[in-house]
């Protein structure tokens, strides 16, 4: 990434959430705790369905990687965000920025694919299950986890590049607790009005697909269940998804209200708590919300304290 002579800037200083002491050291508690149980609950999901033979079918397999990506993403923004709450120089090399935003983009760009893709995945498991696992098989699955990551990576990649070979001639103060594509254009001396569009379009595009799969597999998936004779088997199927209408609406809203705003409308200090809500909280709650409402995963975590306690 060649700046060319238009920046002398080799950090940035994030200037976090708030500068009261007593505040950061009461924030620092709170979200350490919400880190621990994050990384916690997303591991033990990865290796809860790694080491059940019983979580080995598809859905499972998309719920694994979604886990790792609410890990990955997590990871690159909350530590530094954790250090930052407690140190008295908050600063962050130019490289490292775009390193930060870089993993950040990747996995949070694949976290909103996945989920449509699981939106799909149910649906095949819903409308036909008893070809449910030759139509999913391990190819496809693999396929398409790998073209999720794939979109994330150029992705990421685009925003990255055209980010961070803006002007920025100073100061070099981000009013955010990470490196964020908005924060930073607003420290830019450059025209943004091409990354704007490049947001807007390539995000735009991401979110329409997402929402749009999500849609359709569901009008199939409402079309099925009204299908099926009895209640029982309607409240089943209907279960299944559940969880994953739950964390849809989650995370899609709230990024929805993040990115698709007027920039009449546009305020640092509200989009820090948002911020907050969908880098840290939601990675949280994603491994809760599958684990407290699954018989399968509560069964697995049943067995498996079984063993460790033999």
């Amino acid at each position: 990434m060649d700046r060319g002579n238009c920046s002398s800037l080799n950090e940035f200083t994030l200037l976090g959430i708030t500068n009261n002491r007593d505040v950061e050291v009461m924030l620092f508690t709170m979200f350490l705790l919400v880190y621990i149980i994050n990384l916690l609950a997303n591991l033990g999901m990865i290796i809860l369905i790694r080491v059940d033979l019983q979580l080995h079918t598809p859905m499972y397999f998309f719920l694994s990687h979604l886990s790792f990506c609410d890990l990955c993403y997590s990871t690159a923004i909350g530590p530094k965000m954790l250090v930052d709450l407690l140190a008295q120089r908050k600063s962050i090399p130019f490289l490292g920025c775009a390193l930060q935003f870089f993993t950040f983009c990747i996995f949070a760009d694949a976290e909103c694919l996945l989920l449509a893709v699981m939106a799909f995945d149910r649906y095949k498991a819903i409308s036909n299950p008893l070809l449910y696992t030759v139509n999913m098989s391990s190819k496809v699955c693999t396929l398409l986890v790998g073209a999720v990551y794939l979109v994330g990576l150029t992705d990421s990649l685009i925003h990255t590049t055209l980010t961070f070979k803006l002007c920025f001639c100073g100061p070099n103060e981000i009013n955010h607790f990470f490196c964020d594509m908005p924060p930073l254009f607003l420290l830019s001396c450059s025209d943004i009005r091409v990354n704007e569009l490049v947001l807007f379009t390539i995000f735009g595009f991401i979110e329409l697909s997402t929402i749009s799969g999500v849609f359709i597999s569901y009008c199939y998936i409402i079309s099925s269940v009204i299908k099926i004779r009895s209640a029982e088997g309607r409240f089943k199927a209907f279960s299944t998804c559940a969880s994953h209408l739950t964390a849809l609406a989650i995370f899609q809203g709230t990024m929805l209200f993040m990115y698709f705003r007027p920039s009449s409308s546009y305020s640092l200090d509200q989009d820090k708590m948002t911020s907050l809500f969908y880098t840290l909280v939601i990675p949280m709650l994603n491994p809760l919300i599958y684990s407290l409402r699954n018989k399968d995963v509560k069964q697995a975590l049943e067995k498996l304290k079984n063993k460790m306690c033999c």
